[in-house]
């Protein structure tokens, strides 16, 4: 009889899990009792589940089911192993891998990601973390994520009222354009790192989504702590962060811990961190450079192990220039800058945005999911959109309620007659005519972008280029996109 967890038993597993629809997980971790548990857990969740002790042995039995989808989580990997992953990554489009450490090594990490990983977790993690790790892979695969397990949910907590279920923490970070891509690869990379990251950002681009993501990805067993420094008095904020003993001012009637105590263990958001006024960037310096805290009237330092994420949609730099911000503190956060684009620079990826709010927004709403159709996306995607993705979100939630249409929707808020304002009008009022004055408007919205133009119109590229090449040789003239 074999032993559960041993490369034996996963070979056996095999022919009895091939003709099962669902994809197949593989543990491969040279301690055999540790993988046996881990695959114990899975199959919880997942199924089938098998166990090997090499990388090897796990990417064999991979080759055999290359019908079905695999995911290979990789438990200590030496760089060879990478390597094998790399390219069998490359070759197969149906397998996915997720790496663990033991320890949050960078070039560990840049080398799981170079090769292709699929997620980069350190240990300890827990079961939930690697389930969520697997739920995400399966979601990129299928577009469709199960239901997950109730430990799989995580909790937020702010400054004010208790704690609450997270909402999707990578909705501002849904899309496929480069900018977004490259944020992804950024986060992947330093999220199991203790470094203090620096998020930049209009606001409303999701800069405390992807500061939730970083924390969900960094394997922290603490909670992801968030609060606006902007939103807080100055007098209550010191409070707020470092907490107080009772009787320090008037209404201190007990003792009370700072958000730094919630936070042991996990992630403090320090959002809008360019409000906090410059007498307590001193202190919160302090704390960053020594990791203790002293509570408001109280004489005892605490020690705490807090990974500080900051925001901001100022200019910090200008800031320091201008006296408002200290030097020595702006340079303590910026150990890695992630930089959110606008909306309106990653226009190509609203369709995507919308769908996703169609699809978590409907269930919460008790509304079936609408369909909007080329028209709708083509309008949200020439929308200025000031409010970024937020407003976007907001759109989509009021369209929903009211059971309107985009084009509806936004005309009604005087957002579509825009469009004809700015088109140039001849008096001509023939179908060919309009059809020019939409095309060059829509090029002029998307700064003469023809593959973009081409995706929002619903035509080829070759079409636009025809058009625009037929009306340059009009009397009318140049079109200003040639």
């Amino acid at each position: 009889m074999s032993n559960p967890g041993t490369g034996e038993d996963a070979r056996a597993s095999v022919s009895a899990a091939a003709s099962a629809p669902e994809p197949v997980v593989l543990v491969a971790d040279p301690e055999t009792t540790r993988g046996g548990f881990i695959g114990h857990a899975l199959r919880r969740r997942f199924a089938p589940v098998l166990t090997t002790l090499s990388v090897a042995e796990a990417v064999d039995i991979a080759a055999r089911e290359a019908d079905r989808h695999r995911i290979i989580i990789a438990a200590s990997p030496e760089p060879t192993d990478l390597n094998l992953l790399g390219g069998l990554r490359d070759a197969e489009s149906g397998l996915d891998f997720i790496v663990i450490t033991e320890a949050p090594d960078v070039d560990t990490a840049v080398a799981a990601l170079r090769a292709g990983a699929a997620d980069f977790l350190v240990r300890p993690c827990g079961i939930d973390q690697l389930e969520r790790a697997v739920l995400r892979v399966l979601t990129r695969r299928v577009g469709a994520m199960p239901d997950p397990p109730a430990a799989a949910h995580t909790v937020r907590r702010t400054s004010s009222g208790p704690a609450r279920p997270a909402h999707h923490a990578a909705a501002g970070l849904v899309g496929e354009c480069k900018p977004v891509k490259a944020i992804c690869r950024i986060i992947d990379r330093v999220a199991p790192m203790r470094s203090t990251v620096l998020i930049k950002g209009e606001s409303g681009t999701g800069k405390e989504l992807a500061a939730q993501t970083i924390h969900e990805r960094s394997g922290r067993q603490g909670e992801f702590v968030p609060i606006n420094c902007g939103a807080v008095s100055a007098e209550l904020l010191e409070s707020e962060l470092f907490g107080h003993v009772k009787g320090a001012f008037t209404s201190a009637h007990q003792a009370r811990d700072g958000l730094f105590s919630h936070a042991h263990g996990g992630t403090l958001f320090l959002d809008e961190i360019g409000e906090m006024p410059r007498a307590l960037q001193a202190k919160l310096l302090r704390v960053l450079e020594e990791r203790r805290i002293r509570p408001v009237g109280g004489n005892v330092q605490l020690a705490v192990d807090v990974r500080i994420i900051a925001a901001t949609n100022r200019d910090l730099a200008a800031e320091v220039r201008a006296g408002r911000f200290r030097e020595d503190l702006y340079y303590r956060l910026n150990v890695l800058e992630v930089r959110l684009p606008p909306l309106r620079e990653r226009r190509e990826d609203i369709p995507a945005l919308t769908r996703f709010f169609i699809q978590t927004l409907s269930p919460e709403l008790g509304i079936a999911p609408p369909a909007f159709d080329d028209e709708d996306l083509a309008l949200l995607c020439v929308q200025p959109w000031p409010g970024n993705v937020r407003e976007l979100r907001n759109v989509v939630e009021r369209c929903l309620l009211l059971g309107q249409r985009p084009v509806d929707h936004l005309h009604s808020l005087g957002r579509v007659a825009q469009r004809d304002g700015d088109a140039p009008d001849d008096g001509d009022r023939s179908l060919a005519a309009a059809e020019r004055r939409h095309i060059l408007w829509v090029l002029g919205e998307v700064n003469g972008d023809r593959n973009l133009a081409a995706s929002l119109l619903g035509v080829s590229r070759k079409t636009v280029e025809r058009k625009l090449r037929q009306w340059a040789q009009q009397p009318e003239g140049p079109t200003g996109y040639e």
